[in-house]
């Protein structure tokens, strides 16, 4: 009891007295851990590399230009072989020479520009970049709602903790107590030595309950930190209180119309059927003519040595065109491609159906385990007040000497069975109101 004592405490004086323990509120918890946790981090870089994709493929349509410098040492000139008399009308018909055409040096520098003009797949993929963008930024969102419904689980199972350990604190209390007038009627002979043996194992066992509970708790916090992205090392307390938190319970008419776009998953759905619609309408615009226009300008020259090659003039030349690239052939690859394409975006519009009826099962689910859990919660509160009312009966006609030592532990059993049912049906009713709100897509908003 002692060593309970020292405990708490310790505990109280730690959270009450420093100031390193951060406080947080369900909703500052959630918060937090929208800004500070890895999987929302990675999200957002997600977002930003989908905007820098969009400049990517925007940059695709700007002009493009580059320079360039080229040095040539033509270590052995090549040789071309011509008539004799191309160059010596007196030579003998048939006579070859081996003339070089080059020189030992050249070089050549030039600027050139290009403009995409045209091109019915680039206008498409700067539509999907806007679009995959926007799946980004719905990635976010989801990975935001995970994140809240860990840390919300996480929160609520420490409140209830919290609230187990109190009550098991006072039947520690109790326990002790009723030890303590048991001992002193043992020693005046009024009871016998097992029953005081008999309580001794009662508090014993609901000693160790009491430590397991409060390693339970220590992991619950851990659990905490690790859902919000908070340092291990550091202290952390909840200013929420278990009797803050609202069970109420509105029901739902199932026969209203819900909003599918809603859900996270339903709205992703949607974003991914218009990146497949846009890969198909990109595979036929293969087939349209891609135009681009040139324009070059540069300086070459060509001597001797390589002095001369730096020290004597160089001529510029220029050149202005247009590429048009019509597609006539391709082996039937962007037939398959399409194909691939159309059955990729017939596969998503399928996926409809079963999505609808994956989230109406989670609403239908949800619904009848939070109903199921509320009436058990209330159930359980009724033992647990009827079991406490039958201890405090038993106790009185123990101390009065009409009821025997066994009546005594019977009762202080059927309330520890009660408070445990008690605390799994609160645990669970909690769980099953954020599942509900996570099933109508009311768990998380910015």
């Amino acid at each position: 009891m002692i060593r309970q004592k020292l405990y708490f405490i310790g505990l109280f004086c730690f959270l009450s007295l420093t100031g390193m323990a951060q406080s947080f509120s369900l909703k500052e918890a959630v918060d937090y851990a929208i800004i500070h946790h890895v999987q929302v981090k990675n999200s957002q870089l997600d977002l930003q590399n989908a905007s820098a994709k969009i400049n990517e493929i925007k940059a695709i349509g700007l002009p493009q230009v580059n320079a360039g410098v080229t040095y040539t040492n033509n270590l052995i000139i090549q040789r071309m072989f011509i008539p004799a008399k191309t160059f010596n009308p007196s030579a003998a018909d048939g006579e070859i020479v081996a003339a070089e055409f080059g020189v030992k040096n050249s070089g050549m520098a030039n600027v050139g520009l290009s403009q995409l003009v045209f091109d019915g797949t680039y206008l498409l993929g700067l539509k999907a970049s806007e679009v995959y963008k926007e799946l980004s930024t719905k990635s976010l969102v989801q990975s935001k709602q995970q994140v809240a419904e860990g840390v919300m689980k996480a929160y609520y199972g420490i409140l209830v903790n919290e609230k187990r350990l109190q009550i098991l604190q006072a039947n520690v209390g109790r326990l002790d107590s009723l030890l303590k007038e048991t001992r002193a009627l043992n020693k005046q002979g009024f009871v016998e030595r097992i029953d005081v043996q008999r309580l001794e194992v009662q508090s014993n066992n609901l000693k160790t309950e009491l430590d397991n509970v409060i390693r339970i708790q220590d992991l619950g916090y851990s659990l905490l930190k690790f859902q919000m992205g908070y340092p291990m090392e550091e202290p952390i307390r909840l200013s929420l209180t278990l009797e803050q938190v609202d069970l109420k319970f509105n029901s739902i008419d199932e026969n209203l119309p819900f909003n599918y776009g809603n859900r996270i998953e339903y709205s992703i759905l949607k974003t991914q059927e218009g990146l497949a619609e846009l890969d198909v309408r990109s595979q036929k615009a293969g087939y349209l003519p891609r135009l681009l226009f040139n324009l070059n300008y540069g300086f070459t020259n060509g001597r001797k040595t390589f002095g001369d090659l730096i020290s004597q003039s160089w001529f510029d030349n220029s050149t202005l065109g247009f590429t048009l690239q019509i597609p006539i052939f391709d082996g039937f690859s962007k037939k398959y491609k399409t194909i691939q394409s159309q059955n990729n975006l017939q596969k998503v519009r399928q996926s409809y159906d079963l999505v609808k009826s994956s989230i109406d099962l989670q609403r239908s689910q949800s619904l009848i385990t939070l109903k199921n859990s509320l009436e058990s919660l209330k159930e359980q509160k009724s033992n647990l007040d009827l079991a406490n009312e039958i201890s405090r009966v038993t106790r009185v006609k123990y101390q009065q000497g009409v009821g025997s030592n066994l009546e005594v532990l019977n009762a202080e059993t059927s309330i520890k069975e009660s408070q445990a049912n008690y605390f799994t049906s609160l645990y669970n009713a909690l769980i099953a109101k954020v599942e509900l709100e996570k099933a109508n897509g009311t768990l998380y908003s910015e």
